[in-house]
């Protein structure tokens, strides 16, 4: 009999596995519950858990009840208040604990409510997404390691003892050193056999006697040899190799113009930060570039990107030079996995939206393996979005849009964008 310990921590009055089965089992539920969460929350506390409230009728359990019709026997216990043929009150309901009004008619019951932690808030907040055409991979450089079976050697570290296979060189070594008292055995037994068939004299008897006797001798050696020996130890053997890793930096392009509303750069900026926590938590070796951009671009760093209140005109093509100088300078497309992601309200002159399709077209979208553009805007698609059109239908593998009119669209939008499709 086998027993399976399982040593994890677990908190007080918790069950870790028995959670994790919950979690799988209502995972549409929780994952609606998520999404909504998502869409609420500021910029602050993306990171946090969640409190999810389920319907109770969502998970109720399957029961099993006699149905109407039959025959059946049942034994009541008795009473002094009634007798057969009397009619019982219904009983009247008393106070509830509830937070609605009351109510002359209707009935249910309370929802079932429960906390995400941070990690399985994440967890299914990023579930089923990826970043698209993930396929270039390089040797070259800072590496990530690992350990890697290479087969099995007779000597190592006990700790790596493979028992299986010691056994059976155990087993074959005693089988080979055994063999020649067994060819022994069987051949006195032959020549028992060949006595006991002739006809039988005093010489012969003599000669069964002795065979016998060499026979039980022979069966009866005490077994000189060892079970097992350290000759017969095998060990499992590990070498530590270099892991091929997927390089990839994703640009976050975000228009700061002044045509930018407070309210479009909040919803731009909670699109961004979904972006770099799904980033930095599925992937280890990826880069991010932060560029805001008006009249001209810049490329900053986080806190400047998210906090910065800098704003002016609006030239888009900037942001989109900037980008493809940083690709020439710091990542050669034929090692890195180049990514992109621009957030603007559309607005710009109507002279540079041609230019900023010819920068794409020409100089970018060859060398990224995806490019994502938001429009955040209410109203109709502005000048950026019409050039757009013809890259995405040119290059529908490689460029996507999307529109966002409320916060409300941001994890939809961003869920389209990123999710993972079939290989």
């Amino acid at each position: 009999m086998s027993y399976i310990i399982d040593r994890r921590l677990n908190g007080r009055h918790k069950s870790m596995v028995n959670r994790q089965r919950f979690l799988d089992r209502y995972k549409a539920q929780i994952r609606e519950s998520v999404a909504d969460a998502a869409s609420k929350r500021s910029i602050t506390d993306m990171e946090r858990g969640e409190s999810v409230t389920l319907p109770t009728k969502d998970i109720s359990e399957p029961t099993f009840h006699h149905g109407q019709g039959g025959a059946r026997d049942m034994v009541h216990t008795g009473n002094k208040e009634f007798i057969t043929g009397d009619k019982v009150p219904r009983p009247q309901g008393g106070g509830g604990h509830g937070s609605g009004q009351a109510s002359n008619q209707g009935e249910g019951e309370d929802e079932f409510s429960f906390s995400l932690t941070q990690e399985e808030f994440l967890n299914f907040l990023f579930e089923d997404l990826a970043l698209p055409n993930l396929i270039k991979r390089r040797l070259a450089g800072v590496e990530t390691w690992e350990w890697q079976s290479a087969g099995i050697v007779s000597e190592g570290n006990p700790a790596k003892i493979n028992i299986v296979r010691s056994l059976r060189a155990a087993t074959s070594r005693r089988i080979a050193l055994g063999m020649g008292k067994r060819r022994s055995i069987n051949e006195k037994e032959a020549e028992l056999a060949l006595l006991l068939s002739q006809e039988i004299n005093p010489a012969t008897v003599a000669s069964i006697a002795e065979l016998r006797e060499e026979i039980s001798k022979l069966r009866n050696t005490p077994r000189k040899i060892p079970f097992i020996d350290t000759f017969d130890l095998r060990y499992n053997h590990h070498i530590k190799v270099a892991k091929p890793s997927a390089q990839a930096v994703m640009f976050c392009i975000m228009d700061v113009s002044g045509s930018m509303s407070q309210a479009t750069k909040d919803m731009a900026k909670r699109f961004f930060l979904l972006l770099y926590l799904f980033l930095k938590r599925n992937y280890e070796k990826i880069e991010v570039v932060f560029i805001r951009h008006h009249t001209s671009a810049k490329e900053v760093d986080e806190q400047e990107f998210f906090y910065s209140r800098e704003t002016g005109g609006t030239i888009v093509s900037s942001a989109l030079k900037l980008m493809n100088e940083i690709i020439t300078a710091r990542y050669p497309a034929n090692e890195w996995n180049i990514y992109g992601a621009q957030a603007s309200d559309g607005d710009n002159w109507s002279d540079d939206s041609p230019l900023c399709q010819q920068i794409l077209s020409e100089q970018i979208i060859p060398a990224v393996q995806y490019f994502s553009y938001i429009e955040i805007t209410p109203r109709q698609h502005q000048a950026l979005w019409l050039a757009y059109e013809e890259l995405e239908a040119e290059h529908p593998d490689y460029f996507a849009m999307q529109q966002i009119i409320e916060a409300s669209d941001i994890y939809p939008v961003f869920r389209e964008l990123f999710a993972r499709k079939p290989a």
